[in-house]
């Protein structure tokens, strides 16, 4: 009895695996055949990888899009974690009723909608654009600043800072360190998981985030990679194996952030903390 539940298991995992696997497997056999072999539905490899990225190359700017995304994608990272976590340790460090009610209110905003706020924020950039060109519209700042930190993510940390030592904090403050210090030297280096989970997501989100860009950005030079391929298919005679192949080069940077911190992205969602 034992053994048939094994491997009933063992069965339901296979099947929710293909599923899982088979998007991907497909995505990376199309992009090594023709267009038309792709709407026919064909699963073999083919010989055609190395045309289809030479025409995506001749065809679109794919390096300045890559590099467009990469800037704006590692500096929505690094000044979320900053923002997010600094708030996140204060609403548990520093605990109050006010402080409280104010993260409440903070939670409700997740129940907004973004596209509610596309509207107001456009005019607000558009506004911003006749005083401070730099900000304005059609500039990465502007993709940035409306997504630099969310209510998720100062949640997430609060959470996480719940399972962290506060005798920690206490011998920092004996030590003399001011509070800054306390952050910077002690929290920061021991919440090292949940630093690493929270990247993740949010190199990701900010990677693939394609509906705020379309909005703001308005040249091709400030284009993004998920903008390029949404180009790429809107065109009259779409090429599925160059579409293929680009969604293929957009994912490597993605999935090469998550292989390279999974195991501490499983301890930060756990919440764990380690020194």
């Amino acid at each position: 009895m034992r053994k048939m539940k094994r491997m009933l298991i063992y069965l339901i995992l296979t099947v929710i695996s293909v599923v899982s696997i088979f998007p991907f497997f497909w995505m990376v056999i199309s992009a090594t055949n023709k267009s038309v072999d792709v709407t026919r539905g064909r699963l073999l490899p083919g010989t055609h990888l190395w045309e289809n990225f030479q025409n995506l190359l001749e065809t679109v700017n794919l390096v300045p899009a890559l590099l467009n995304s990469a800037k704006i994608s590692i500096a929505t990272t690094v000044l979320s974690l900053l923002i997010a976590s600094l708030a996140g340790y204060g609403f548990e460090i520093y605990r109050s009723r006010a402080k409280d009610i104010v993260f409440n209110i903070l939670l409700l905003s997740m129940m907004i909608p973004f596209a509610a706020l596309m509207v107001p924020l456009f005019r607000m950039f558009g506004s911003l654009s006749q005083y401070i060109p730099a900000i304005g519209i059609d500039t990465m700042p502007a993709v940035i600043l409306p997504t630099l930190t969310t209510a998720f993510l100062i949640f997430f940390f609060r959470q996480s800072t719940k399972m962290f030592p506060k005798e920690m904090l206490e011998a920092g403050r004996i030590d003399g360190l001011t509070e800054l210090g306390v952050f910077f030297r002690i929290y920061v280096p021991t919440m090292k998981t949940t630093y690493a989970a929270a990247a993740i997501i949010t190199f990701m989100a900010s990677w693939n985030n394609y509906l705020w860009p379309l909005v703001v950005l308005q040249s091709p030079e400030q284009q993004t990679i998920p903008l390029l391929i949404s180009n790429l298919g809107s065109s009259y005679t779409p090429d599925y194996g160059m579409i293929m192949t680009a969604i293929v080069i957009a994912t490597l940077p993605t999935a090469l952030v998550f292989f390279l911190m999974q195991k501490h992205f499983v301890a930060g969602m756990m919440g764990s903390v380690k020194g």
